[in-house]
């Protein structure tokens, strides 16, 4: 069955299948190949032939629960992972069976990322600053975070199957691409400083407390800056040297490293139960380390062998070494230095025990400014604030300056780790259950540890002891070891190896994790990390991780380090608690997560501690971090991959979507945010490709408001058998929009009819209140031929509806002379002719237009009509008032028009016009007749009829006829006409008649767009036996009446104002880039639709870019702020 599934899911190719044209639906049988009879045939006796069908797609239950069970872990998306099983090399492939449980899986491998470094080689120096109060409350607040950060991980890991790539896959999924994509980097960037502090603190324990004498760069001798120096450089060739050493143990064999972290394990453990057990012994026998104080300054081990200035022997008082550190001489009368001399000598106990009452005086801190000296509180001082400091190099000094900030970013890196449970989710038994049950009994565990370890610290070791660094104090011990028992060398090698592990496991862990980010391909440049030798090593990955960890390195400083990465693991903990408050939120039906004790207002507190110990620690170093994770974000945006991962950040745009639409349902917008939210109705050719694409160029032009932009499309048709046609117009749609740089939305409509289909897009278009009030269309082209009719008539019930509708319209005629996104025009005019007034549309537009780098450089013009009576001089005022208030800026003319007789060619159009529009009339009585071809229509005011009837057509055969050419002014156009009658009528034009083209009503018969007086026209005819059947066409007297009529008064009106409108505005506008025009509204019955066309025809005839606009019957525009 399976093996049949997987066919099924391949494809066999069948008649059935995808590519083969026959569909289902149009087969008489059912069953009637041969595939579909061994189909029925597979699936008999299953009782599936219901659903046989639906095989190909729907795959049966027990074959998709048995690829569930096998489901293999990888580090890819759903899909991405759907593609890899049906790959056979993933096939062939056996997964290992998971082994590990919630001890060895998650709670040991979170135990060895958290106690580390940190805890041995800095925790009693935090103790010794910052006082038990101020650390424990550090602790506190670390503790809590990431607390609060593993149960907004559990829930998320616990929500479905989690492959192998832990928090980055977690992250990605929750929050998309771009999110997962920066916070990935943040991650691996941490994992990878972390590395390097690991290598540090191993550095500092070996040349410090183990091998002193090892050091390249002597320290002995050197004071202040230059033994910080030396140490630093000690620090980095060291550090280089072992990482390069680590870097090849990785390289070589990872299964070596992961077998020995139990190893390093066991040493951490057994450092930590050392500790303990010193406390303990110290309740009753302190161990001792005596501390030698001058006054309350704390002194170096190493000036001294005896802790007093002189020491009696026999009878004589000799002074001690420590005495010619301070004086000129050995002599008792020698000079000495004058605190010296004003102060005595103490030797105090270190370590005082646990019951000492030690721990009252270390409740608070004791911050320290660089170079002051560690200092016992509680014993006086004799000090002359005017002395001059001398011999400062004899005491211990503070290294840094410490305060309270500083404190939080050393210490932080000493709670992270915790993500090592769910980076391991690949090889555990029950990931769902062992990650949220070992994460948060690890972090409990270390918690504890950390706590009692600052109590426990403060209550044994005096002051001055935990706040001297690198225990120069109590001969060169590492702090924590004397406390430890038996041995203090158990916790230095402890802490040796624990570093060293750790350093092996973050070289280990980051590799990976760049290379899961690089083969999901989000980030483009980092495609090469991706790759790795044959057995999946990521190499490269390796390479980049020991450079950047060098960087860590080369800063050489532990201190200086710990708050880098500390900013990178935060940001990647805030993250993981805003996904989980995200989806808690947003209440996605797939968020189920197995783990239920989780609540969004915990994962949003875990978030707001992310952010505070954020710039608690370093507030430069947080804008860094976010500045970097800002720039991975919009570069994934811009120029990563398209990954659809079903993230949350997708949830919150629906939703706030959703809420939006909402809000703009309670009422019109105000004038003040009134912007043009457009609908761009394109054409489709027969290949679906877009006929007209400048008009996409002048949206793009006009969305300077920032508005809506919806282009749509018709498809005629019916939508179960034009649905591909309609896929492949969005297709070209959006790749036009994306050429032409329109953000917008595209929609395909089918229907039965185009005019049915445009309605249904004015109609439907957009959303709720978030609704197109603006349509633009392109002008009819050539709409005096006859087979772009319907174009007309489609355009004039655009014009009416989106009257209706209140919409407002825009109409570029000439569409292809509009200028490309691309061009620039230099100088020139926006010239805006304000016949009436629409809401402002025509003042807004071209303010709009001149936002565009295309028409910025043109100036705007805005010219009115004065009538007889009107007061020009005034007009002009309150104009350049009106635009003043506006705030914008044009130019302002006036122009009179006088009234002057209509002029005989005025009158012979109207004529023309009119009798084309009667005649089509009387030719289109029924459906049928609407199919004949007419070529033209003259008008005959002197001429005479002659019927023509030629003898060699064949029967039901077209041909073509030669137009009959006359003696005009004009040389006369030439056309064919075809014919499907045998019998033909020519009416012949006479002489000096003022012709007129024919009205666009039959699909097929070409016309001329335009004639001129003297040119002869053809008109075909229908022959004997069809005269019956249409008795207007077929009586010739109906046809002298036609020619015979008299024009109605209002249209003449109507094309004398047309015509001197259209000389004013060529007269001032010729020259104009482009020129707007309020455009006339169509007639309010269904007759003289033609005429409209015509007068609209006349007013912006001779001009070449028009822009015809009519307002949507509000106000757009204000005078207020």
């Amino acid at each position: 069955m399976l093996n049949n599934l997987t066919e099924c899911e391949e494809g066999d190719g069948g008649p059935n299948s995808q590519g083969d044209a026959t569909s289902k639906e149009s087969s008489p049988f059912i069953n009637s190949s041969t595939s579909d009879v061994e189909k029925s045939q597979q699936y008999d006796g299953k009782n599936m032939a219901l659903f046989e069908e639906e095989m190909d797609t729907s795959p049966m239950v027990s074959s998709l629960l048995s690829s569930l069970a096998n489901y293999s872990n990888l580090t890819q998306g759903s899909k991405e992972h759907e593609e890899a099983e049906n790959n056979e090399e993933a096939r062939k492939k056996t997964v290992q069976a998971p082994r590990m449980g919630t001890i060895m899986g998650v709670y040991l491998p979170c135990m060895q990322n958290i106690l580390g470094v940190i805890l041995f080689l800095r925790m009693t120096w935090l103790v010794g600053v910052g006082g038990v109060l101020g650390t424990f409350a550090i602790v506190f607040m670390c503790c809590s975070t990431t607390m609060l950060t593993a149960i907004s991980m559990s829930a998320i890991a616990t929500n479905g199957v989690v492959p192998a790539g832990g928090s980055y896959y977690m992250i990605s999924r929750s929050l998309g691409p771009e999110f997962g994509g920066a916070v990935g980097i943040c991650f691996y960037l941490g994992t990878t400083f972390a590395g390097a502090m690991y290598i540090l603190g191993c550095i500092e324990i070996l040349l410090i407390y183990i091998v002193p004498p090892a050091a390249i760069f002597k320290m002995e001798g050197l004071e202040g800056s230059e033994a910080e120096a030396a140490l630093l450089n000690n620090m980095r060739v060291y550090g280089t040297i072992v990482l390069s050493l680590m870097s090849l143990v990785v390289f070589v064999g990872v299964k070596y490293v992961n077998k020995l972290a139990l190893v390093f394990l066991a040493c951490v453990i057994l450092s930590i139960l050392a500790v303990y057990a010193g406390v303990i012994k110290t309740s009753f026998d302190p161990p001792e380390f005596p501390v030698c104080v001058l006054g309350n300054r704390t002194l170096l081990s190493k000036g001294f062998d005896i802790c007093a200035k002189t020491i009696e022997q026999g009878n004589v008082t000799v002074t001690t070494r420590l005495w010619r550190s301070f004086c000129d001489s050995e002599f008792l009368n020698a000079t000495c230095d004058d605190y010296f001399n004003n102060n005595n000598v103490s030797q105090i106990q270190g370590i005082p025990g646990v019951t000492s009452g030690i721990l009252a005086e270390n409740l608070f801190s004791m911050f320290a400014e660089k170079n002051s000296f560690i200092e016992k509180r509680g014993i006086s001082a004799a000090l002359d604030p005017e002395a001059p400091l001398t011999n400062a190099n004899r005491y211990v000094l503070a290294d840094i300056t410490s305060f309270f900030t500083l404190l939080v970013g050393i210490y932080f890196p000493s709670v992270t780790g915790i993500m090592a449970g769910s980076n391991r989710s690949g090889d555990l038994q029950d990931a769902q259950k062992s990650i949220p049950i070992g994460t948060i009994l690890a972090i409990t565990t270390t918690s504890f540890i950390y706590m009692s370890s600052v109590v426990l610290f403060g209550a044994c070791v005096d002051g001055v002891v935990l706040r001297d660094k690198f225990g120069e104090g109590v001969n060169g011990n590492l702090v924590i070891g004397t406390l430890a028992w038996p041995s203090p060398w158990v916790i230095v090698f402890g802490s040796f190896f624990s570093t060293c592990g750790a350093g092996l496991q973050s070289l280990t862990g980051a590799p990976r994790l760049l290379q899961a980010i690089s083969r999901d391909g989000i980030i483009p440049f980092l495609r090469v990390f991706g790759h790795g030798k044959a057995n999946g090593e990521p190499t490269w990955a390796l390479l980049l991780t020991a450079c950047i960890c060098e960087i860590g390195i080369l800063i050489a400083s532990l201190d200086a380090v710990a708050p880098i990465l500390s900013m990178f693991f935060l940001m990647c903990y805030m993250f993981v608690n805003l996904a989980c408050a995200l989806q808690t939120l947003l209440r996605t039906p797939n968020w189920r997560p197995r783990f239920k004790f989780y609540h969004w207002a915990l994962s949003l507190l875990g978030m707001s501690l992310c952010l505070t110990l954020m710039f608690l620690c370093s507030w430069y170093y947080a804008i860094v971090a976010m500045g970097i994770a800002g720039c991975i974000y919009k570069y994934i945006e811009f120029c990563g991959a398209e990954k659809e991962w079903g993230d949350g950040i997708r949830g919150i745009s629906l939703s706030a979507a959703r809420y939006a639409l909402m809000r703009l349902e309670e009422g019109p917008p105000h004038t003040k945010n009134w912007r043009p939210q457009i609908l761009v109705l394109m054409g489709l050719d027969g290949e679906q490709n877009v006929e007209q694409p400048r008009l996409l160029s002048l949206t793009n032009q006009l969305k300077a408001g920032k508005g809506l932009t919806i282009v749509g499309a018709c498809v005629e048709g019916t939508y179960l058998n034009n649905q591909p046609q309609a896929q492949k117009a969005d297709q070209s749609l959006r790749k036009l929009m994306e050429i032409e740089k329109v953000k917008g939305f595209s929609q395909v409509v089918i229907s039965s009819n185009l005019r049915d289909a445009t309605s249904h897009l004015i109609q439907a278009g957009g959303l709720g209140g978030l609704r197109h009030n603006a349509v633009l269309v392109s002008f009819p082209k050539n709409w005096k031929q006859a087979e772009e009719h319907h174009r007309c008539r489609n355009f004039i019930e655009i014009v009416r509806e989106t009257t209706a509708a209140q919409l407002a319209l825009m109409v570029p005629k000439n569409i292809s002379a509009y200028p490309s996104n691309g061009e620039r025009f230099t100088e020139g005019y926006i010239d805006v002719w304000w016949i009436v007034h629409d809401g402002g549309m025509l003042m807004l537009l071209p303010f709009l237009l001149r936002q565009h780098k295309v028409w910025r450089k043109c100036k705007m013009r805005i010219f009115t009509v004065a009538q007889m009576d009107d007061n020009s001089i005034q007009m002009k005022k309150d104009l350049m008032t009106f635009l003043y208030h506006l705030r914008f800026d044009a130019e302002v003319e006036v122009v009179e028009m006088h009234d002057s007789d209509i002029s005989a060619y005025t009158y012979e159009k109207t004529l023309v016009m009119e009798q084309r529009s009667k005649i089509l009339k009387e030719m289109h009585l029924t459906k049928n007749e609407r199919e004949r071809e007419i070529q033209s229509i003259t008008d005959v005011s002197r001429g005479s009829i002659r019927r023509k009837n030629p003898s060699n057509l064949h029967p039901q055969r077209s041909i073509a006829e030669e137009s009959v050419t006359g003696s005009g002014e004009e040389k006369p156009e030439e056309e064919s006409v075809r014919l499907s009658r045998p019998r033909q009528v020519q009416l012949i034009q006479g002489k000096n008649a003022t012709p007129t083209p024919t009205s666009p009503t039959s699909p097929t018969a070409p016309t001329p767009a335009a004639m001129s007086p003297g040119e002869e026209v053809q008109m075909t005819w229908t022959d004997e036996t069809e005269k019956t059947n249409n008795p207007a066409v077929a009586n010739p007297e109906n046809i002298k009446d036609m020619f015979n009529m008299k024009p109605n008064q209002s249209n003449v009106r109507r094309m004398h104002h047309a015509q001197k409108l259209n000389e004013v505005i060529v007269k001032k506008s010729q020259e104009a880039k482009l020129v707007l025009l309020n455009m006339p509204g169509p007639p309010r019955n269904r007759t003289g639709e033609e005429n409209y066309m015509e007068f609209l025809e006349v007013l912006t005839e001779g001009l070449n870019r028009v822009l015809l606009v009519r307002g949507g019957g509000r106000e757009v525009i204000t005078i207020y702020s």
